[in-house]
């Protein structure tokens, strides 16, 4: 870490080239003979990616940045503010620290937080950041934080588990037993260290699979950020003895979207069927990641299309965790379809969206929705819609 990048003349250098060409920055002779060229441009590149993923770090002055990849790697601020919302208590170990971004969070519910990065850099950086933010709970521990916690004996209220999800020729893995620590491994002296233990997993990752691996699961938060899902969050109870409860979250800019259910629940519930009628609605990703098909349907006094379509219908406009359309008209599929330009989707249909566009040339945008799906006989059908 190179402290002279913290000297003002360096400091407004940075923020006013916010906007700047990088390669030109990285290319040209460093005006200041205690920084490079490279760490001037370094310095900018992660500075942008924080702008909108990370504004308090962004906004603050004195932070210095760490490499792009730990920016892109680390937590939003709106997940990170979410995963705090979990917690409470006297004491926290997060084992892989990062940037520090869900500790500095984690810091503002605990009393105690303990932070290990097996970095040096990146924990000397943090460390500097932390003090920057005002997070003066928070003791930093250089070092492989499993390591750690073998080690110092110690028992804490929770401990956070964000495994690396990367393989040895760089490739994202989502396996738990592929990320480093190896929750599965791990997971009995995790247990005996924490009351509570909160891990995040890959969004990829099945949900059935990781309730085989893993133990006292008490809650699973599917949590989508403008309806993409981004993490998935497993809460871990030593006195848990029930089934665990599956929470839905989609983060949107003002609102957030909450569906809470048991998989017992959904396996119990029928759906009710029907052509479709004035309103079409799409459950947010978070809900179909957690596999919500039936009992959302039932739920919200809505019908299905069909079994495998995941699409909703009803008469009078109700609220709903999702994206809902006002139809316009419905169609049996065929060759000849009478669309120019339309946002195509699909669901449960033989063909992908693309190809459709591409097979019947229409050009993608403008207010008008396309949905191509089946109905409950089963035979293929496009949906003209506009957003209610």
């Amino acid at each position: 870490m190179n402290k002279n990048i913290l000297n003002t003349g360096v400091q407004d250098f940075i923020n006013n080239y916010k906007n700047a060409d990088i390669l030109s920055v990285a290319l040209k002779k460093s005006p200041f003979a205690s920084v490079s060229s490279r760490e001037l441009a370094e310095q900018i590149t992660s500075r942008k990616k924080c702008e909108k993923k990370l504004p308090t770090w962004f906004k603050t002055s004195g932070i210095f940045y760490p490499g792009s990849l730990s920016v892109e790697q680390a937590s939003s601020e709106q997940t990170a503010q979410y995963k705090a919302s979990l917690v409470s208590g006297k004491t926290l170990i997060d084992l892989s620290g990062g940037m520090g971004v869900d500790s500095y969070y984690f810091s503002q519910q605990i009393d105690q937080l303990t932070y290990c990065e097996i970095n040096p850099s990146l924990a000397e950086i943090t460390a500097h950041n932390f003090q920057v933010l005002g997070a003066n709970n928070i003791d930093v521990k250089h070092g492989d934080g499993m390591h750690f916690l073998h080690e110092n004996k110690k028992t804490y209220d929770w401990i956070y588990v964000d495994p690396a999800r990367r393989g040895k020729q760089k490739q994202r893995v989502f396996r738990l037993e592929d990320g480093k620590p190896d929750v599965i491994e791990h997971l009995q002296l995790l247990l005996d260290r924490a009351g509570k233990i909160l891990l995040k997993t890959a969004p990829m990752l099945d949900i059935q699979q990781g309730l085989r691996d893993l133990q006292n699961v008490s809650q699973i938060h599917v949590v989508s950020v403008r309806n993409e899902v981004k993490e998935l969050l497993w809460v871990l109870d030593k006195s848990q003895d029930k089934e665990p409860e599956i929470i839905t979250v989609n983060l949107k800019k003002e609102e957030k979207q909450a569906f809470t259910f048991l998989a017992s629940m959904e396996k119990a519930t029928s759906s009710s069927f029907s052509n479709p009628l004035q309103f079409l609605y799409e459950p947010n990703a978070a809900i179909l990641k957690a596999g919500a098909f039936k009992l959302v349907g039932e739920r919200y006094g809505l019908n299905k299309l069909s079994v495998n379509s995941h699409l909703y219908t009803s008469d009078k406009r109700i609220d709903f965790p999702g994206r809902t359309f006002h139809i316009q008209a419905v169609y049996p599929y065929s060759k000849k379809l009478p669309f120019r330009k339309a946002n195509v989707a699909t669901r449960n249909f033989p063909i992908k969206a693309d190809a459709l566009s591409k097979k019947h040339r229409i050009l993608s945008g403008g207010d008008d929705y396309l949905f191509f799906t089946k109905n409950k006989e089963d035979k293929l059908l496009v949906i003209a819609c506009t957003k209610a």
